[in-house]
């Protein structure tokens, strides 16, 4: 009696789950509709330009890797815009005086950043993101993102002066945590948020494109770190759960796939109304739960349905539903 009510809080919860992540899907097309306004595509394209712009002026660009990108190299890219925009301040004339008295303007790529100097006192962080996956076997090219640092003088704590990055990854709480005491690696972690986001979300495009016949039911979150959805098969009904608390995993953490035997649920439905033994009791699906924790996501879900008919008739028909 203990484990029946047991699994019946959990299917309690998984259904408020469900009318949750329903509200959420609905928020999400409002936000998505509103944020795609022409302000927002301007914001955008502005800086696009402005970016392009700058890194075309530049005399060369200069690829970093390991040891290289430190905050050495960060403060000498402060140092530069700050210089750059004291002569010009003091000049009045960027023709005033010949350009080769300083430092050749450089732009830096350091894996999938590029950091180039933009006018005024600003640094611009280009964030480059693509997906790779055992169907995708090169990387393809996905968005660009913009963040704009800017700092009153040289010796000033950075700001976050704009930015292209989706409103629901927590750019703003990055930046109390990190840019005053650790500016590169606040660097860092913005393209390891924005990367994981976009690993997460084309998961689930795939899944949707190569198995989208077989999925009854499926709802996400916003940046992705929740995903629900249902499988029906002829014996049972399985629904999974994945949870990525950390918001640069590309694997979830928390995995649950629970198979609901629809036998024992059609047989609930003509037994008495409100009788408690009636309730049909799952099976978690171990090893389901193990695909999806080492696996990515379609992946996870082909070795799923591959084994999915075997693992049912050893659990149901054997006997031991729990």
């Amino acid at each position: 009696m203990g484990e029946v009510n047991f699994m019946q809080e959990e299917d309690i919860r998984l259904e408020t789950t469900r009318a949750r992540f329903a509200n959420v899907v609905k928020r999400h097309a409002q936000l998505t509709e509103r944020l795609s306004r022409d302000s927002d595509k301007m914001i955008f394209e502005r800086l696009q330009k402005e970016f392009e712009a700058a890194r075309a002026s530049q005399s060369q660009e200069i690829n970093l890797d390991g040891e290289q990108w430190n905050d050495g190299l960060l403060a000498t890219v402060r140092e530069q815009v700050h210089m750059e925009a004291d002569r010009k301040t003091t000049s009045g004339d960027a023709n005033d005086m010949p350009t080769s008295h300083f430092q050749e303007k450089v732009t830096y790529r350091v894996g999938n950043k590029v950091i180039c100097c933009l006018e005024g006192t600003r640094i611009g962080i280009l964030y480059e993101t693509s997906f790779a996956d055992v169907y995708v076997m090169a990387g393809e090219p996905c968005e660009l993102y913009h963040c704009v640092l800017e700092s009153k003088s040289f010796l000033e704590k950075m700001t976050v002066l704009e930015h292209t990055i989706p409103f629901f990854l927590p750019i703003r709480e990055v930046e109390n945590d990190l840019l005053s005491s650790n500016a590169m690696r606040f660097i860092d972690h913005i393209g390891e948020l924005l990367q994981a986001y976009v690993d997460r979300r084309e998961q689930v495009r795939l899944v949707k494109e190569l198995y989208g016949n077989q999925i009854g039911e499926l709802y996400h979150s916003l940046p992705y770190h929740m995903i629900e959805f249902v499988l029906e098969d002829s014996d049972c009904k399985v629904t999974v759960s994945l949870r990525y608390p950390d918001l640069v995993s590309v694997l979830p953490t928390r995995v649950k796939v629970l198979a609901w035997p629809m036998h024992q649920y059609k047989k609930s439905h003509t037994s008495s109304a409100g009788a408690m033994g009636s309730q049909p009791i799952p099976a978690r699906l171990s090893y389901a739960e193990d695909a999806l924790r080492t696996m990515s996501l379609p992946e996870a879900y082909a070795e799923i349905v591959l084994n999915l008919q075997q693992a049912l008739q050893q659990m149901f028909q054997g006997g031991s539903p729990c």
